[in-house]
């Protein structure tokens, strides 16, 4: 789960993690005064989108005075802004984030994540900051830094007067980015943090270290501990089809192809959409019911399936294990029934009860085209939605 950077970082000011003043705004006369409250010289006016890249995409605006606050915003909310990560149709902008201006000497990277080849959480900073980070790692991977955290100690302070040293920090700018980093890796571990993201991060000419920005994601496995942070969660920002499946437990994200995919396990969804691909087609979504697929859960996903327009025909791809395959295919064959199936729809069963499975579906009086295996599977699917 993604939050907004107004609400990273008001997260950040409960751990002391240093960030600029702010105040979130939805309308342009809370813009206005938001701008008188803050009474700096310069106030920035940021649209709040689940993106990257908003500055170049027009979504960071720097204003003189309120007036000028008020006219950002008018120009912002309502909108939908367009940048490199998002699609076409950008993300509605629904608030703004007004923060007082900084006098900055120096603009870097920092982050904090999982490097899942290590199994540990490593500290990651960089001279580039307000450079996309993919770029500089293309670029000059020599000016990114890293100190991986050993689990059973933490960050240590010497790792963060490392990082410190390594991007050039002297005097006081050490012992305020050494006081930045342990209270950011504090927030990182209590909240069940995913990714934190910090670009740029700042050093003013008085030797301050703040988040100019944040971007936090959190590991949705770990939301039942914070219940707070789950109503963070703004689901505008999200594709409906992908809200949707989230009230199901579904695991869906929406694709640009024909074919709808229903699989269990994020490997075989994988390989099933790599074959439909290689037959000649193209997958619709992801969409990973999970072991303990059950008739509501079938229904909904079909229902999510069927929702997308593009969608010519279904592939249901289900190896039974936890759950039997004759009790699988009593859920599909009911689900089918009950969204009134409208595009061909192919079933391939392996696993526990498989023969008890394909006879149900055999029996149903349905139009459903059984398959032995992936690739007969893939084959019959591109096969009836070209005729």
């Amino acid at each position: 789960m993604n939050i907004h950077e107004y609400q990273a970082k008001e997260l950040f000011r409960r751990y002391g993690v240093a960030v600029p003043a702010g105040f979130v705004a939805g309308s342009p006369e809370e813009a206005e005064k938001a701008s008188k409250t803050l009474g700096t010289p310069i106030t920035v006016v940021k649209a709040q989108v689940h993106a990257g890249g908003r500055g170049k995409a027009g979504g960071v605006k720097v204003c003189k005075s309120p007036a000028d606050a008020k006219k950002a915003a008018e120009a912002l909310l309502g909108t939908r802004l367009v940048t490199y990560q998002t699609d076409a149709k950008g993300q509605p902008v629904g608030k703004v984030y007004v923060e007082s201006g900084i006098d900055i000497a120096r603009e870097l990277y920092m982050a904090i994540l999982l490097d899942r080849s290590s199994g540990r959480l490593v500290l990651m900073a960089s001279t580039e900051g307000g450079v996309e980070i993919e770029t500089v790692a293309h670029e000059t991977p020599e000016k990114i830094f890293k100190e991986t955290i050993d689990p059973a100690l933490g960050l240590m302070p010497y790792q963060a007067r490392n990082i410190a040293f390594a991007l050039g920090l002297n005097g006081d700018e050490v012992k305020n980015a050494t006081k930045f980093m342990l209270a950011l890796y504090s927030a990182y571990t209590d909240l069940d943090c995913a990714m934190v993201e910090i670009n740029p991060l700042v050093v003013t000419k008085g030797g301050e270290v703040l988040a100019l920005d944040g971007k936090v994601s959190f590991d949705d496995n770990a939301l039942f501990r914070h219940p707070d942070i789950a109503m963070l969660d703004d689901p505008t920002q999200s594709d409906p089809r992908e809200t949707e499946a989230r009230k199901y437990d579904l695991n869906y994200v929406g694709l640009e192809g024909e074919i709808g995919c229903m699989v269990n396990g994020a490997g075989l969804a994988m390989a099933t959409m790599d074959i439909i691909k290689h037959s000649g087609s193209a997958p619709a979504n992801f969409l990973d019911v999970g072991g303990g697929a059950d008739e509501a859960k079938v229904t909904a996903a079909l229902k999510i399936i069927l929702g997308d327009a593009q969608v010519k025909g279904i592939l249901i791809n289900i190896f039974g294990g936890i759950m039997k395959c004759d009790i699988i295919a009593s859920g599909i064959v009911a689900a089918a029934k009950a969204v009134k199936l409208h595009v061909p729809l192919v079933v391939r069963l392996e696993g526990t009860n498989v023969e008890l499975g394909k006879d149900i579906l055999a029996k149903s009086g349905l139009p459903i085209i059984s398959a032995d295996s992936l690739a007969d599977a893939a084959q019959k699917i591109v096969a009836a939605i070209r005729k």
